[in-house]
């Protein structure tokens, strides 16, 4: 069940860091809601997970699904650009995220 909750957390994470492009400095009151609302929800999340996943691994997964997530999202919503560098790079990422989970 831990996994569950770090993957919930990092799907958060991905949400509040999306989140803060729409809320145009926290002057928009709806995303600055949902914004801060993810981001206590995702701590919290984590925090549970890390009850039994150690701390270096739960927090380096949170932290890469929050990247990756935020990176393709970036991609697709705000036309951010996809060269073949920058998705390398986010495949480093999820085999990182991989490799964490099977070596934990």
């Amino acid at each position: 069940m831990s996994w569950t909750y770090l993957i919930i957390a990092g799907v958060l994470e991905v949400v509040w860091a999306i989140g803060l492009k729409y809320t145009e400095g926290f002057s928009k009151l709806t995303p600055s809601i949902i914004t801060i609302a993810a981001m206590i929800v995702s701590v919290v999340f984590l925090s549970l997970a890390l009850k039994s996943i150690p701390v270096g691994t739960g927090y380096a997964v949170w932290t890469g699904i929050g990247a990756v997530g935020t990176a393709i999202l970036g991609i697709v919503l705000f036309a951010e650009p996809a060269t073949v560098a920058r998705m390398i790079c986010i495949a480093l990422i999820v085999a990182g995220i991989i490799g964490l989970k099977i070596y934990s």
